[in-house]
Formats: structure tokens, sequence, C-alpha cells
């Protein structure tokens, strides 16, 4: 599956928690979530545009920094 890495503007764990949910919610995916360094990488077959979306539904400032 391809992996993509996107930042997202996350302060805490309530953040990294909002992350969890939508991927969890959109499914096929599989991710880690680095808070420290607000970075969150997906493997999924899912689009980048779906995945921005996706992680936009958190209502955080995200960017998709390119495949991982």
């Amino acid at each position: 599956m391809p992996k993509h890495e996107f930042t997202v503007d996350m302060t805490c764990e309530g953040c990294s928690s909002a992350v969890t949910r939508v991927l969890n919610k959109l499914g096929g995916v599989q991710f880690e979530i680095d808070l420290p360094s607000k970075k969150v990488s997906i493997e999924s077959e899912h689009s980048v545009d779906t995945l921005l979306e996706t992680l936009r539904k958190t209502g955080k400032t995200v960017t998709h920094l390119g495949p991982s």
C-alpha cells in the first residue's frame, strides 16, 4: 500500500485522538501518529485528496508532505 506523510497541527492527546477517530472511521488505513513532531504517516489505497479531506475533519491545519 502507498504510504503518505502529513503534518497535522496537533498540540495534545485530544488532537491525536481526533485524528485516530476520523482515520478509523474512514477505514482501510494503517497509520502512525508522531505527536511531538506533529506528523501522521498513513498507509492506504485511498487518494491523497481523500486522506487530506478526512484529516481536515478534525478542524486542524493539514499539509501533505509527500510519499514516505
